[in-house]
C-alpha cells in the first residue's frame, strides 16, 4: 500500500525504509539488497538512499513510498490518494512514472483518487463511487461517454456537463425532447427504452465540448440537436 502521507519512518535512511517490510518478513540480506537496489533504480532514487525523508521533496518522498511497495512484488498494489500532497507540475511528472511502472511491473495497481481527471487519465477501468455505494463500473471512455446517471454525468468531465429541463414527446418514428428556448429531435437507440407518455418530463445533458455556436443567419444552422445519448436512471 501507498499511503497519501507517505508514511515514511523519519529516523531511518531511505534504504531502510525500502527495506523495513522485507526484514519483518525476514527476507535474506542479500535478497534485501537486491531488491532494494532494483526498487530504487526504477524510481530513480538510488543516489538517494542513505538520505533520511526530512533531506527529500516531496516528489523523493513519494517515489520512496513507492520503492517500499514494489519491493514486495505483491499480485495487487493499493495507491490511496498518493499525489494528492504534490504539486500540480509534479503531480503530471509522477501520473508518467505511475504509468511506466504499471506497465513494467505488470501488476493491478488500485488506484484511489477525488480527482476524476486523474482517473480518465490513468485507468484502465473505473470504479466511481459516491457515498460508499457503487456507481458504475467501466473503461473511461464508458464512463464519460455513457454515464450511468446523473451524478456521473456531472462529476465526470471538466468543464462538467450541463443539464437542461424539457418535456420527452413521442412524435412518431422521431422524438422530441421541447425546453425553453430549444427542441431537441432524436432518434432512440435499439437499447434505449423510452416511455409512450406523450410528455414525461425529462433533463437532457450536453457536454460543452459538443456545442458548436454559429451566427443565426448561417446556412450551417442546424435545425435540431443530433447524437443525443440518454443518461440511465
Amino acid at each position: 500500500m501507498v499511503f497519501q502521507t507517505y508514511a515514511l519512518y523519519p529516523h531511518m535512511r531511505v534504504y531502510d525504509n525500502i527495506a523495513f517490510g522485507l526484514r519483518m518478513r525476514h527476507t535474506p540480506t542479500d535478497e534485501i539488497e537486491r531488491l532494494v537496489q532494483e526498487a530504487a533504480k526504477a524510481m530513480e532514487i538510488d543516489h538517494l538512499l542513505k538520505r533520511k525523508p526530512r533531506e527529500l521533496s516531496g516528489g523523493q518522498r513519494q517515489r520512496v513510498a513507492l520503492a517500499r511497495a514494489i519491493v514486495r512484488n505483491a499480485h495487487v498494489f493499493l495507491l490511496d490518494e498518493p499525489l494528492s500532497n504534490l504539486d500540480a507540475k509534479l503531480r503530471v511528472t509522477m501520473r508518467t512514472e505511475l504509468k511506466r511502472l504499471h506497465a513494467e511491473l505488470e501488476k493491478t495497481f488500485v488506484y484511489v483518487t477525488h480527482d476524476q481527471a486523474e482517473s480518465l487519465i490513468m485507468s484502465d477501468r473505473i470504479v466511481v463511487l459516491n457515498e460508499g455505494k457503487l456507481q458504475q463500473l467501466g473503461t473511461p471512455e464508458e464512463i464519460y461517454n455513457q454515464p450511468a446517471n446523473e451524478f456521473i454525468a456531472g462529476f465526470v468531465g471538466s468543464p462538467p456537463m450541463n443539464f437542461f429541463d424539457g418535456q420527452l414527446q413521442n412524435g412518431g418514428d422521431q422524438w422530441l425532447i421541447k425546453g425553453e428556448g430549444y427542441t431537441c429531435e432524436f432518434t432512440p437507440a435499439p437499447t434505449q427504452r423510452l416511455t409512450e407518455n406523450a410528455s414525461a418530463n425529462v433533463q437532457i445533458g450536453v457536454r460543452p465540448e459538443d456545442i458548436e455556436v454559429l451566427p443565426s443567419e448561417s446556412p450551417h444552422r442546424p435545425s435540431h440537436c443530433c447524437g443525443t445519448r440518454t443518461v440511465g436512471q
